[in-house]
């Protein structure tokens, strides 16, 4: 019995054929699970939107909708949950849509389902929805998805907790791959409109026209093709979570409308005058430190002030070593899925080479090191030797430069050259710093992404 509890995990059942629905329950049951169980489409759809489930057993066929969209709706609101597509005469065709949909699975009822087939299969998705849980993206939702036993992070975890529940504004402030889209997802996760959208925009990746449309929506005939009216973000999060990543690269212009939004929970969609009422949790995020975009005029201090309600630091990775091997665990077991491998160990000599680094690129670095190690590896064992060579003291170059060894970037003298030689050296020579990482050298740098983007095209400095 105490088994069977330790092995308890959240079911649902959707099936039209209430015989069927029935006896799958009461097997899953009698395996120690909690099983939920409804008939309709519409039912199910309503239960995955007010709970989470391990996994979900439901048919291909169904009013309204069928099984297929069940799939998709389950794991677009937790990816973790494992779904099995029953099905009465297996096609090639319904089973490769299941499968693209996310599917574990199809098993075919034919003249009736297989019951023991049905508990041993259950099984195995649960222990894949459990296991993939422990990985930062992938199965993974809210504080499950920030992984860290640090003193920082455990505050990180009860500030989400205590701000979650509540319908105030939040700043996240860190550098770039630490980790503030998760920190986002968690507070909506946590959140009463954990059943309604999480929407996402990055305001540093658009153009000023752009962005206000995808803010605000749009109006047919408002600009040269703008072919029919659309939604802005604004609007597909009403009732939900609203991420503006890299908030104060926002141009002035668009903040002014982004604070009278915030003030009075209304936006005007470019080309019309009729207001649209919203109702949006905001979650802003930044790489920069808003005090000083402030001082330097680039940030509007009011809407500064109305964002930071409550305000969330996300230390860098040099700043929570500890935390590494966590880090390093969850990613191995992801990676091992995503490419296919079995890693079973990491060896010191490689673990202390992972200590040791400062990791510029935070969390994200990590995971994308962790993925090299993983496709370079010739056994299930990861060594010293599968480490990107930038992670050892060495770097390949940038931009199909010879490899060299890492160090400080000796710059040419300034003098007796033109200011646009002198700019394209130094972002010459900070891109080859921070081993091609765009984010970290805008910010070295002190300007926008954008602007970097447009310089390196410029002046040629594109990889060939």
């Amino acid at each position: 019995m105490v088994k069977e509890m330790d092995t308890q995990a959240r079911i649902l059942i959707v099936d039209d054929e209430k015989e069927h629905a029935d006896a799958a329950a009461e097997v899953l049951s009698r395996a120690g699970h909690s099983v939920d169980v409804e008939y309709t489409s519409k039912g199910a759809l309503d239960r995955i939107n007010r709970t989470d489930y391990d996994a979900i057993v439901t048919d291909l066929k169904l009013d309204g909708a069928n099984g297929i969209e069940i799939i998709r709706k389950a794991r677009r609101k937790r990816a973790g949950t494992q779904a099995i597509l029953l099905t009465g005469y297996g096609t090639v065709e319904s089973t490769v849509e299941a499968m693209q949909a996310g599917a574990l699975t199809v098993l075919t009822k034919g003249a009736g389902l297989d019951l023991a087939e049905l508990r041993a299969t259950v099984a195995k998705a649960v222990e894949k929805s459990r296991s993939g849980a422990a990985a930062q993206g992938y199965g993974a939702t809210g504080l499950d998805a920030i992984i860290g036993n640090s003193p920082s992070m455990k505050r990180i975890g009860r500030l989400v907790r205590a701000v979650a529940p509540t319908t105030a504004t939040v700043l996240v402030i860190g550098e770039s791959g630490t980790g503030k889209e998760l920190v986002a997802r968690a507070i909506h996760e946590h959140s009463p409109r954990k059943g309604k959208p999480f929407v996402t925009l990055n305001c540093a990746a658009l153009s000023e026209g752009i962005l206000e449309s995808e803010l605000f929506g749009h109006e047919k005939g408002s600009f040269t093709g703008a072919m029919a009216s659309r939604k802005g973000r604004f609007e597909y999060a009403d009732g939900g979570t609203l991420f503006l990543d890299e908030v104060a690269d926002m141009p002035l212009s668009t903040q002014v409308k982004l604070l009278r939004v915030l003030e009075y929970g209304e936006i005007f969609r470019v080309g019309s005058n009729e207001p649209v009422k919203v109702d949006v949790r905001l979650v802003a995020a930044t790489n920069k430190d808003p005090e000083k975009e402030v001082a330097d005029g680039n940030f509007r201090e009011d809407l500064y002030f109305r964002l930071k309600v409550v305000t969330l630091y996300l230390p860098p990775l040099r700043e929570r070593v500890e935390d590494i091997a966590l880090l390093l665990e969850a990613f191995v077991k992801e990676m091992g899925r995503i490419h296919g491998k079995e890693i079973t160990e990491v060896t010191p000599e490689a673990r202390q080479l992972l200590y040791r680094y400062r990791w510029p690129g935070n969390v994200r670095e990590l995971k994308n090191a962790v993925e090299s190690m993983t496709v370079m590896s010739e056994g299930p064992v990861l060594k010293a030797d599968d480490l990107p060579d930038y992670v050892v003291g060495k770097s390949p170059g940038a931009f199909g430069a010879p490899g060299r060894q890492a160090g400080p970037v000796e710059l040419p003298a300034l003098t007796g050259m033109t200011l646009r030689d002198a700019e394209r050296e130094l972002i010459r020579n900070t891109l080859i710093e921070t081993n091609g990482n765009r984010d970290l050298a805008a910010k070295k740098l002190g300007i926008g992404e954008r602007t970097l983007y447009r310089k390196i095209n410029e002046y040629g400095l594109r990889a060939d």
